[in-house]
């Protein structure tokens, strides 16, 4: 337990010795470094998720995604600590806040960036139901999309084709109808186009001849008609047409599971538009979600901004007021030099520096008079 609070005290980003000398602050810090380790860890396992599907489908996804989390968590601790530690809590009224809210804003776009990973997270299984449809509208779109691009482009072969079709059809429909009167003809049916004699004479053999004509240019029309589209499937084999169909589950469940960050994250976009009854209430969620994360990311900010003046707060002033004023100081005698003994890093309290402070020839010379006067 003491190794964990003084991790949450260096989280704090108040130095340890000066919290170590009030124990009344003990319970402050631990606060706020817990607050700001466990929002940068939920930022490492944001950044580390989104990266995911950047890489996704990659053997390399995940490793990636573990390096640039740790790398991102580091990041926003880094952040948070400094903007805790660098508010003064000395200031009087409203000039702490105004202190403290470019780092308010800087929290909230910081929170921003965390919470909506997570979001997407959330939202998964609605996410790959709106991917599915846009995908499957994709596939049709860029099916008939080439299909007219072809059709554009060999427009007077599928021209051809289809006029030699309607012939076609139209020279089978007369072979059945002059058949039908041959046959008539042959048996002696008497009808408006036979002429009722038994047997095949003049007649008959005319309706023949005629059959025979029409068989000739059916045979012509339908070899033709198969040389046009023998062309039109091997130009389609070579332009790719062939190979685009509508995507299978398999195809689909695939390629959702690779589908990258900004798919993702634009089908959350589409969950939350629109004015219907689901729509609205995912995008309540996601706002209180966003809302949750601000709040959070904010909470080390002003925890320390609603805090009393503690008294570690008060010996951290007064040592870089002391500090300053010994290095601001102008004149060579001035006493501010000579205020506090600086202890090295470590070192027991009240024990001096083995070494004496580098002093310009103006102070020493100064030394010198006062100790002849003494």
């Amino acid at each position: 337990m003491e190794s964990i609070r003084r991790f949450f005290w260096m989280c704090a980003g108040t130095p340890l010795e000066v919290i170590e000398k009030y124990p009344t602050e003990y319970n402050k810090f631990i606060g706020i470094g817990a607050t700001i380790f466990f929002t940068a860890l939920f930022a490492g396992l944001s950044g580390g998720y989104a990266l995911y599907y950047v890489f996704a489908g990659s053997i390399f996804a995940v490793f990636f995604a573990v390096i640039f989390g740790v790398l991102w968590g580091l990041a926003i601790f880094n952040l948070d600590r400094y903007i805790v530690s660098s508010i003064n809590k000395t200031t009087k009224g409203l000039r702490q806040f105004y202190q403290a809210s470019p780092r308010l804003v800087f929290a909230v776009l910081i929170a921003i960036v965390i919470a909506r990973p997570l979001e997407i997270k959330i939202f998964e299984k609605e996410i790959l139901d709106v991917l599915k449809t846009r995908y499957l509208k994709e596939q049709r779109e860029r099916i008939t999309g080439i299909s007219e691009a072809f059709a554009d482009k060999y427009a007077l072969e599928l021209s051809q084709v289809e006029k030699l079709r309607k012939e076609y059809d139209t020279v089978s429909s007369e072979l059945t109808r002059l058949r039908e009167e041959l046959k008539r003809e042959v048996f002696g049916d008497k009808t408006q186009t036979t002429s009722g004699i038994v047997g095949f004479g003049t007649y008959a053999k005319e309706k023949q001849a005629v059959i025979d004509s029409k068989e000739l240019r059916e045979q012509y029309l339908a070899t033709q008609i198969a040389n046009l589209e023998t062309y039109i499937n091997r130009q389609k084999e070579q332009e790719g047409i062939n190979t685009q169909n509508m995507l299978t589950a398999s195809m689909l469940e695939r390629k959702i599971s690779t589908a990258g960050f900004a798919d993702r994250n634009w089908a959350l976009g589409q969950l939350t538009e629109g004015g219907d009854d689901v729509n609205n209430a995912s995008a309540n969620a996601v706002l209180f979600i966003t809302l949750l994360f601000v709040a959070f990311e904010c909470a080390p900010i002003l925890v320390k901004l609603l805090s009393d003046v503690g008294p570690s707060d008060v010996d951290i002033h007064e040592s870089e007021a002391r500090i300053i004023r010994w290095l601001t100081a102008t004149s060579p005698i001035s006493k501010n030099r000579f205020v506090r003994a600086y202890r090295a890093i470590g070192g027991k309290p009240g024990r001096r520096l083995s070494r004496k402070p580098l002093y310009n020839k103006r102070v020493r010379k100064t030394e010198r008079i006062e100790g002849k006067k003494k």
